[in-house]
């Protein structure tokens, strides 16, 4: 009796283990968080390649080599600093010689549709808005970066072709960009017309299409004003230019704005545009604007 009970009860103790052992719930494995994936590096400054999938990549905090494209549409974490500045210089030096790609319809925002790119103008002795545009935002990411913005460039050099309109501000819009600031130079051909403006997206399409824009565009004209540039007399009212046509501005959904730095066919300001000194000076001003903004 005593026997066959111990047996019993070893069998029970032993279908215990097993149950407790094999039966029993499992700890699951601890899954990757944001702060594996996350890039920690010092970098501060990010180009965009003309493939400009893969340039938002970089910018995007994974551990995808930035060579390797990505379709991710999952909100990107901002920097340790929490600020992210994206900047397009307009056009691009390829453009010129690649004109089927850069003439094709693409969308423009409000139901509207227009060409990819254009070729941008230039001063009458020939300095390209490409290539100003280009400079200009070498020396603005400079500024910034130094500041500890994580800046963010639509293109990675000015010899390439595009990216497309809609494509740039698809790169602002996927940055999780505090601000996006296109940078151009006019070809006004009006008798005496000089001066800058910003111009943005109105009637507004979004949130950040309304004030937070506004904001921004009044931040960087009182830089500009401040470092000694005149408002334009021919475009918008005070340096600010309400447009409803500009496929960047229709699309974004970031603060964003587009600063027309000059004319480049006034003679004058076309000698300030074309020079080094000029550009650092433009730089200067809308850097200041856009960390008045970021505060």
């Amino acid at each position: 009796m005593l026997r066959r009970h111990a047996n019993a009860l070893a069998a029970a103790c032993a279908l215990a283990a097993a149950m407790s052992a094999c039966g029993g719930p499992q700890a699951k494995p601890v899954g990757q968080t944001l702060a594996d994936t996350t890039s920690t590096s010092p970098s501060t400054t990010t180009t965009v390649s003309t493939a400009v999938s893969t340039a938002v990549s970089s910018t995007s905090a994974t551990t995808t080599p930035p060579s390797v494209p990505t379709t991710t549409t999952t909100a990107i974490a901002p920097p340790a600093t929490g600020r992210v500045v994206v900047i397009d210089p307009g056009h691009n030096g390829g453009n010129a010689t690649h004109t089927a790609e850069i003439n094709r319809q693409v969308p423009a925002g409000r139901g509207r549709t227009k060409p990819c790119n254009t070729t941008g103008t230039a001063t009458q002795t020939g300095y390209p808005e490409h290539a100003f545009a280009w400079d200009l935002a070498v020396r603005l990411r400079e500024i910034l970066t130094a500041r500890g913005v994580k800046v963010v460039m639509t293109r990675a050099d000015n010899a390439g072709v595009g990216p497309c309109v809609d494509r740039r501000a698809a790169i602002g819009n996927e940055s999780g960009a505090a601000a996006v600031v296109s940078l151009h130079a006019d070809g006004s051909t009006a008798a005496g017309a000089h001066g800058f403006h910003l111009a943005y997206s109105s009637p507004p399409l979004n949130t950040a299409q309304g004030e937070p824009s506004l904001r921004l565009a009044r931040a960087v004209r009182d830089k500009l004003v401040a470092a000694g540039f005149p408002t334009s007399n021919y475009a918008g009212k005070d340096g600010l230019s309400a447009r409803d046509d500009l496929a960047g501005l229709n699309l974004t959904e970031r603060p964003t704005v587009l600063v027309e730095c000059g004319n480049m066919r006034d003679a004058a300001e076309a000698a300030t545009l074309s020079s080094a000194a000029g550009r650092q000076r433009y730089a200067e001003g809308i850097a200041n604007g856009i960390l008045g903004f970021l505060g």
